[in-house]
């Protein structure tokens, strides 16, 4: 699941996809055209057993005074050579975090027909489908998405809120809080790896939209042929991403190679998006 924060992007309209969970309850042995993806290069992984890792950053070290000099220079160099990082020993509690994942188990799993309540709209990106699609002839991932703005509460669309299970909207509310005071924490270390004042950092983001996307990946008869997530770039600030599993899957382009993330227990993976790389890093990585 991914928690982004951003100044407000406008994913416009997309067109509505059958669900690929329920298309994988289907007995097949091959997928449908739509979903082989020729338009890609499926040689993801490296070869190579030397791939560099994404680097692990340490919160509570950012904050003791006699170690933070070292960690705020492995903060800088993360978001500026790499652009993510995991974060580790930060104040989002375990057991939070757990009973979110448990919530969201239970939300792929409910009956499709009260899915269907909450599939996207046609004038509307938020619900369940996928981002994006714009044609009927377009090449779909195999993945289902439930996408949601979540802060600030103006923002939040309340019908589609307000028909969410009850756990899971307790839980969602309680977890947006806390990954946005992570964002915000987030960001301000790296104004100060930047010698910036961190309030000011704090404030450029200060009313921008939090968004929520939950990404379910169904078996795949066809792995080799199939992609659960387009490769991309982000369009926000920040995206805070929490894996549900321990199972790598997110990979990432370094230096012309994809580098898997080998994910941390109940670490959070941070990107660096395009907003915040144009605003502040762009300049760093062509001095």
């Amino acid at each position: 699941m991914e928690t982004e924060t951003e100044v407000q992007v406008n994913f416009g309209k997309s067109i509505i996809v059958p669900s690929v969970q329920e298309l994988a309850k289907e007995p097949m042995s091959n997928i449908p055209p739509n979903y082989v993806r020729d338009d890609q290069d499926l040689s993801f992984l490296s070869s190579e057993s030397s791939l560099p890792s994404v680097p692990v950053i340490d919160l509570e070290r950012l904050v003791i005074e006699d170690s933070s000099n070292s960690e705020l220079e492995r903060l800088h160099s993360a978001c500026k050579d790499w652009g993510f990082f995991q974060v580790v020993n930060h104040r989002v509690s375990t057991s939070l975090l757990e009973e979110f994942r448990t919530e969201i188990e239970n939300f792929f799993r409910l009956p499709y027909e009260e899915k269907k309540k909450l599939w996207q709209q046609a004038d509307n990106h938020e619900g369940f489908g996928q981002l994006f699609v714009v044609s009927e002839d377009q090449k779909l991932d195999w993945s289902d998405m439930f996408y949601v703005t979540t802060l600030p509460l103006n923002q939040r669309k309340n019908d589609l809120f307000e028909k969410l299970p009850p756990k899971l909207r307790n839980t969602l509310q309680a977890y947006s809080i806390e990954v946005k005071n992570l964002a915000m924490e987030i960001l301000g270390h790296m104004a100060k790896s930047l010698k910036m004042d961190a309030e000011e950092m704090r404030e450029l983001f200060s009313d921008g939209v939090q968004s929520m996307r939950m990404n379910y990946y169904p078996p795949c008869p066809e792995p080799d042929k199939a992609i659960g997530f387009t490769p991309h770039s982000d369009a926000d600030a920040l995206t805070i991403l929490s894996q549900l599993t321990e199972t790598e899957g997110l990979q990432i382009r370094k230096d012309g190679r994809w580098v898997p993330v080998k994910p941390l227990q109940n670490a959070f993976v941070v990107n660096i998006g395009d907003i915040m790389e144009v605003l502040v890093y762009s300049d760093l990585n062509t001095a």
